[in-house]
């Protein structure tokens, strides 16, 4: 089956419903500060290979910087990254550039850093982003450690040669987390915070980026390009913005926030929540069917195997949200955080966040440390340590997970 997608287009008419980017008219207000900061600087980016990070990237490389060096894990992803940039007319890419396939918390990384830098701006998107990374204590372990505790030795390294501007992604799910993620990145927000009279910190919650690596939307694609069914939970609504839009927004909370910012977009729960099931439909008109809606994953499985290219119907299995850490609703601040709606046109700030000292977070990292070393550890004891020193953490807990659906 061979379609053609415009997948910008799509974004813009049925999903942000945006013609021009959120971002524009901020971009515009703080043009001659922003390129006054970013103008011949040495930039270094951690997960640049994603959606977010390559959005930041590109980004950044619309205003003339000096040098650019981007670590990522995914090798595959660093390439393509840089084919797509220098098959590009439109990014003023610096003669320093180098990207390296490794872990920010590798020696390596250490290596690197101390070689190129120091670095004046520096942002890290490199994270667990999934709520399905929350299957076990083997997975909880792993996000932790790349959400929270690598960031604390990558802030401990900053300290040496402290930045101009440093940026590490936050997400929606932070605000009231329901699920061990959206904790962690908590926990990650009080960590920075507890650096931000020592490093000019800022970070941001946004909503879900449209057609993003790993999400929904850009697994319709997929599965559609393998004839397979479509699997689609019924009623879930999120905010959504454009990778372009989540890269300048990253950009514009790295440049022109102050030490410990949140940063997030002005969004409207009418006009811009949408459910997944609406982006279905809408989809599949733009590639001329309509869902053939499922009852159960197996009736869709065999009905995919009869399609072909000529097929106007789809099997698309609808079901219930009853996973556990699902949120139904987004939010981006919480009733006691205090705002900032005047400074920018489109995006709002969370300021004067509670900031722990350097000993309370040594302790939570102390007890996370020990129970990860015990041998009998469980997921409720993991969460149970979260809720003592995260009281807005309300866990939902349901038995089952994302990877045992399609």
């Amino acid at each position: 089956m061979q379609f053609n997608l415009n997948i910008d287009s799509f974004i813009q008419d049925h999903v942000t419903f945006r013609k021009e980017s959120l971002l524009k008219q901020d971009f515009e207000k703080y043009d001659t500060i922003l390129n006054t900061r970013i103008r011949n600087k040495s930039v270094l980016v951690i997960g640049g290979a994603g959606t977010i990070g390559s959005s930041y990237i590109k980004a950044i490389l619309k205003f003339n910087i000096r040098k650019l060096v981007v670590v990522d894990i995914n090798e595959n992803g660093l390439t393509e990254l840089v084919r797509d940039l220098r098959s590009s007319t439109e990014y003023n890419i610096p003669d320093d550039f180098i990207t390296y396939p490794v872990n920010f918390g590798d020696r390596v990384f250490e290596k690197i850093f101390q070689h190129h830098g120091p670095f004046e701006i520096v942002a890290n998107f490199a994270a667990h982003k999934h709520v399905r990374s929350e299957k076990d204590i083997f997975s909880i372990e792993a996000m932790i450690e790349n959400n929270v505790l690598r960031a604390r030795k990558l802030l401990d390294s900053l300290l040496q040669f402290p930045p101009e501007h440093f940026f590490c992604v936050s997400t929606d799910k932070a605000a009231n987390p329901v699920n061990i993620m959206g904790a962690s990145k908590k926990l990650m927000e009080e960590l920075i915070m507890a650096y931000s009279d020592k490093l000019p910190i800022k970070t941001a919650r946004f909503a879900n980026v449209a057609f993003s690596n790993g999400s929904l939307p850009l697994g319709f694609l997929e599965r559609l390009n393998k004839k397979q069914p479509w699997s689609c939970p019924r009623g879930i609504r999120r905010f959504f913005v454009s990778p372009q839009e989540s890269g300048e927004l990253c950009l514009m909370a790295s440049i022109m926030g102050e030490s410990g910012d949140i940063f997030f977009p002005k969004l409207d729960e009418d006009r811009d929540m949408i459910p997944f099931d609406q982006i279905v439909n809408d989809l599949l008109k733009s590639l001329g069917m309509e869902p053939d809606i499922c009852q159960t994953e197996e009736e869709a499985k065999q009905k995919a195997l009869l399609l072909n290219d000529n097929s106007k119907t789809y099997p698309v299995y609808f079901f219930g949200s009853e996973t556990s850490g699902e949120k139904a609703f987004e939010e981006f601040y919480t009733e006691k955080e205090e705002l900032d709606n005047d400074t920018f046109i489109n995006l709002g700030v969370v300021k004067n966040s509670k900031k722990r000292s350097i000993q309370e977070i040594d302790a939570i990292f102390d007890r996370l440390h020990t129970l990860f070393e015990s041998q009998n550890v469980t997921k409720a004891a993991i969460v149970d340590v979260l809720k003592v020193y995260l009281p807005n953490f309300e866990h939902i807990e349901t038995g089952k997970g994302l990877d045992s659906k399609m």
